[in-house]
């Protein structure tokens, strides 16, 4: 009985293996976002300095992207992934020490949040271009479909979780139970046949193998729109690490399970937005997909600077939930597609230069709007320039990049 389009990639062994562990793991990862953004307020009492942290968090994926992916496309994934998790593990067990102790200060969360980002550098690029190792091109659409289901179901499970555990027992145990849950990443990992070994290298230097890959992505006129639109709506829209705690307390004037909640509306509208997915089919999604995606999620954002009530937050959040979902998605799956094998790590690095190390500039600009103006003008604010941007960018395809792009990129 041949698989239904939308589960093609579950029939590959190490992907089933991969599958699972994301989805534990990544439940304990929006845990802890939760318990690290009410530790600063708590700590700090500042949205700047909450902000901050998105930024510290972020800013090694501006610095060291090219190089991750020069990297990945260099050695086998399976152990650049191993070794970049396992940091992540330890980093987790470490804040949850400190806030145990109750020795715990903003600079430890900083300084925590850097070892972060720079794990997350090395991961990210590697991990995104290892699905495609694990289950071909031909079913990578529905492993990046199924990937966005377990990323945004822990959306709903964590926060929701994760606010429950912070109002009755405190930070920690967010923490901890993160630390825990890597456990289920690197078992599946170790048991791997897939190495994701490099392609042939050409005897180019790895400055001259970054320069190759960025190359291809300027001359290629559906992946300079692609990166374009990602960067846009990440920079001005993308920010809920920042902009949803702050919206819980200063505007809706309520805790940590509040904040659990609408995180968890994001993530339920995000696993809908995921089941859209697996309906459009295995192939590379239509560019009007993307474009309607971007302006959903810009719009919803600034629905969510009017509400006043938690019924219709939750509802403009799980309006971005689904819409964010589609974007980023088939953003993805079209690099993913589009890229030649031998230049996949590099093209990730730059998806994930401008969606997460965009992040520390939105993240800053933000907080630094919140602070002064008030999180409603930060929510317009930043919804109104995701959408001025996406537009200029489905203009300028319409004008230039709808013709000859097409037939060089089918």
């Amino acid at each position: 009985m041949p698989w239904p389009a939308g589960l093609r990639a579950l029939r590959h062994r190490d992907y089933r293996l991969f599958w699972i562990g994301q989805l534990v793991s990544q439940i304990g990862t929006w845990m802890q976002r939760v318990g690290q953004a009410w530790l600063v307020l708590e700590l700090t009492n500042s949205p700047l300095k909450l902000g901050l942290i998105g930024t510290l968090q972020y800013a090694p994926m501006l610095f060291f992207s090219f190089v991750s992916g020069a990297i990945a496309d260099r050695v086998r994934k399976r152990r650049l992934i191993l070794g970049a998790q396992t940091a992540l593990m330890c980093q987790a067990f470490v804040l949850s020490a400190l806030a145990w102790s109750g020795h715990a200060q903003y600079w430890h969360v900083a300084a925590l949040a850097i070892c972060y980002g720079l794990a997350q550098t090395v991961d990210i690029p590697a991990r995104q271009s290892f699905v495609t190792d694990l289950v071909g091109k031909a079913d990578v659409m529905s492993a990046i479909a199924l990937n966005s289901a377990v990323f945004n179901g822990a959306r709903v499970i964590g926060p929701a979780v994760g606010g429950l555990l912070v109002a009755r027992y405190g930070v920690t145990v967010t923490f901890l139970l993160n630390g825990v849950s890597f456990v289920a990443v690197l078992i599946p990992l170790l048991m791997m046949r897939t190495e994701g070994a490099p392609r042939p290298r050409e005897g180019t230097t790895m400055l001259e193998e970054i320069a190759d890959g960025a190359r291809y992505a300027i001359g290629t006129p559906l992946i300079s729109l692609v990166l374009g639109l990602i960067l846009s709506v990440s920079l001005f829209v993308i920010n809920f690490n920042t902009l949803v705690p702050l919206f819980a307390r200063d505007v809706l004037h309520e805790g940590a399970r509040t904040y659990g909640l609408l995180m968890a509306s994001v993530g339920l509208g995000a696993v809908i937005g995921a089941l859209v997915l697996a309906l459009i089919g295995p192939g590379r999604p239509a560019v009007s997909v993307v474009i309607t995606g971007g302006i959903v999620v810009s719009g919803g954002l600034v629905a969510l600077a009017a509400a006043r009530d938690f019924s219709l937050a939750a509802a403009s959040l799980f309006i971005i939930g689904c819409a964010q979902i589609v974007f980023t998605a088939s953003c993805n799956s079209t690099l993913q597609i589009t890229a030649p094998d031998r230049l996949r790590g590099r093209i990730m690095s730059l998806y994930a230069f401008v969606f997460v190390g965009s992040s520390p500039i939105g993240s800053f600009l933000v907080g630094v709007i919140a602070e002064t103006l008030g999180v409603p003008a930060a929510c317009a604010i930043g919804g109104g320039g995701g959408l001025v941007l996406v537009t200029l960018l489905a203009v300028w395809w319409k004008r230039r990049g709808s013709g000859a792009p097409r037939a060089a990129d089918a």
